[in-house]
C-alpha cells in the first residue's frame, strides 16, 4: 500500500475537531502533540513572546543559520500563539483556552504549572472533561521530583547506557534523544485511552508520565534477567546476548554490515553465504547453545571474511539466502534509503519563513483518514487566529490586545 494511495481515504480523521493546548518545549512534549495532530487534532502551541520553544535558539546547522531546523524536526501540524503566562492577562486568556480545549500537555519541571495556575488542579474546575498530561523526567512525586533530567540523565539512571558500548570502553549514550521520545510516545498513546474513556461519558483524567519509567519500560523486554534474578547484562559492543553469531562487521569498502543468525534455519545458509560450509558439521557450533559458549572462535574468522567482500557484494548474497542483514546508515543515508522513499516518510512542505523544509511524517501507513501536512509555525504566527476561533474574540478585542496587552473581560472570562 502506497501513502498516496491511504491519503485518498475519505472521512475524517480520528481526533478530527479535537483540540490540544500544547505548553511543552524540547522533545518530549512535542514528540507527544505531534503525534496527537498527526492523527488529526488541532494542537495550538503555547510559546513565550519573543522566545518560544528553546529549541527555537539551538545552534544552528552550518549552512542554515537562518532555519530553526531543530524546532522544525519536533513541531510540524501546530499553530502557535504567545503568551506570557506570568502576566495575569496572559494567563486568563491561557486558562480560557485551557477550558476550551480537550487535552493539555504540559512538561514543565513539577510544580511550575501549579505556580503559573496552569495545573490540573487550577483548569480541571474550568472543564471537567479535560484529559491533562504532564510529562516530566521523574515523574510529579518521588525523591527525585524535583531533580532536573535530559534525556542523557535518563539513559543513565535507567540502566540503558550500562549495556551501551564495548566491554572494555566506559558506558555510552545512545546517539538520539531515546527516552525524551519514548516517554512523548507513551504520553500520547495515554491521552488517546483518557479521551476514549471521556468520549464514553467519564471525566477528565490527570496522566503523570515519566521519563525515567518510559525508558525502563521499553528496555524491560530485555530485562527479564534483572527482574527474575536481580543479575544485570554487562556491555558487548555490537554484539547479541542470545544470538550468535549476531555482530557488525566492516566490509572490504569500510562500509559496515549487521548480521544476525536468528535459528537454526539460517545457520547452514549463512556458513553458505560466507563460503564456510565446515561449520555446519562443526560440534562448536552445533546450535544456538553452543555457538553462545564458543562466540569467540567466531568471531576472528567472520571479521576477515566479512572484511574480504564489499559491502554491496554482501548484500547481494544475504539477500539471495534470506539472512537477515543491514548496512549501517548514517542519518543521511538512512534518510535517503529506497525503503524510506517508497514509504513516503519524508515530506516536503512549505514554510513560511524558511522555504521548501524537510520532515519527517507519521511512520505509520494507514486506511485512516490523516490531516494535510502542514510546516512547523513561525513564533507566534496563529495568535490572531487562535483568539477568534477558540476564544470567539473580535477583530476589534484582537487588535487592542496586540497593541497594548489589554483585553475585554469578557474576553476571558472562562478563564478567570
Amino acid at each position: 500500500m502506497s501513502r498516496s494511495i491511504v491519503e485518498t481515504v475519505q472521512g475524517d480523521p480520528p481526533l478530527a475537531g479535537k483540540r490540544v493546548l500544547d505548553l511543552t518545549q524540547v522533545v518530549a512534549g512535542p514528540f507527544c502533540t505531534t503525534m496527537l495532530a498527526d492523527l488529526g487534532a488541532e494542537v495550538v502551541k503555547l510559546e513565550r513572546p519573543g522566545i518560544g520553544d528553546d529549541t527555537r535558539r539551538v545552534q544552528r546547522y552550518e549552512g542554515r543559520e537562518d532555519h530553526e531546523d531543530y524546532f522544525n524536526a519536533s513541531n510540524r501540524c501546530k499553530k502557535s500563539i504567545e503568551l506570557d503566562l506570568k502576566d495575569p492577562v496572559h494567563l486568563a486568556i491561557g486558562r480560557g483556552l485551557a477550558a476550551r480545549a480537550d487535552v493539555v500537555v504540559e512538561n514543565f519541571a513539577p510544580g511550575t504549572a501549579a505556580r503559573l495556575g496552569m495545573a490540573w488542579e487550577d483548569l480541571q474546575p474550568l472543564n471537567s472533561r479535560i484529559v491533562y498530561c504532564s510529562i516530566s523526567g521523574f515523574g510529579q512525586d518521588g525523591p527525585y521530583r524535583d531533580r532536573l533530567a535530559l534525556d542523557t540523565m535518563t539513559q543513565a539512571v535507567a540502566g540503558l547506557m550500562s549495556v551501551t558500548g564495548f566491554p572494555d570502553g566506559d558506558p555510552v549514550i545512545m546517539g538520539a534523544p531515546l527516552a525524551d521520545v519514548i516517554s512523548g510516545m507513551f504520553a500520547a498513546y495515554a491521552v488517546l485511552g483518557a479521551l476514549y474513556s471521556v468520549a464514553q461519558g467519564g471525566n477528565g483524567q490527570h496522566i503523570d508520565v515519566s521519563m525515567q519509567d518510559s525508558l525502563i519500560a521499553a528496555i524491560g523486554p530485555r530485562m527479564g534477567e534483572a527482574l527474575q534474578a536481580g543479575r544485570s547484562s554487562g556491555r558487548m559492543g555490537n554484539e547479541n546476548p542470545i544470538r550468535v553469531p549476531s555482530d557488525t562487521f566492516r566490509t572490504r569498502d569500510g562500509r559496515f554490515i549487521n548480521i544476525t543468525v536468528v535459528n537454526e534455519r539460517h545457520w547452514a545458509p549463512f556458513c553458505r553465504v560466507i563460503d564456510r560450509e565446515e561449520w555446519i558439521d562443526d560440534p562448536r557450533f552445533a546450535d544456538m547453545p553452543s555457538r553462545i559458549r564458543h562466540r569467540v572462535d567466531l568471531k576472528g574468522p567472520l571479521v576477515a571474511r566479512f572484511a574480504e567482500e564489499t559491502l554491496k557484494e554482501w548484500i547481494s548474497r544475504l539477500d539471495a539466502a534470506r539472512i537477515p542483514y543491514a548496512p549501517v546508515n548514517d542519518y543521511a543515508q538512512a534518510l535517503a534509503d529506497p525503503q524510506v522513499a517508497h514509504r513516503g516518510l519524508v515530506r516536503e512542505v512549505e514554510h513560511p519563513g524558511s522555504g521548501a523544509i524537510n520532515v519527517i511524517g507519521p511512520p505509520w501507513i494507514s486506511t485512516l483518514a490523516s490531516p494535510p501536512m502542514t510546516p512547523p509555525p513561525r513564533l507566534g504566527q496563529h495568535t490572531e487566529e487562535v483568539l477568534r476561533t477558540w476564544l470567539g474574540w473580535s477583530s476589534n478585542s484582537i487588535a487592542e490586545f496586540l497593541r497594548s496587552g489589554e483585553a475585554p473581560a469578557s474576553s476571558v472570562a472562562a478563564g478567570s
